[in-house]
């Protein structure tokens, strides 16, 4: 379903950063691999990110970790 698809965008917005930060943390690997691409753009599924970012707790996020 496309509506649990994040764009880099929205995983920036989630994480209380910038969206070039996204772009850095993929380029370094941080994140995981995209679920998909739109065009160039890569888009990843809510729930990969959410358990991402479960798997990172006090790694140190701007915004706090908790969905909602």
């Amino acid at each position: 379903m496309i509506d649990d698809l994040m764009t880099v965008k929205d995983v920036a917005e989630r994480l209380g950063v910038k969206p070039e930060t996204v772009r850095q943390y993929k380029l370094r690997g941080d994140l995981p691999e995209p679920d998909g691409l739109a065009g160039r753009s890569p888009l990843w599924r809510a729930a990969a990110i959410e358990a991402w970012i479960a798997s990172r707790r006090g790694h140190g996020w701007r915004k706090d970790d908790q969905p909602g």
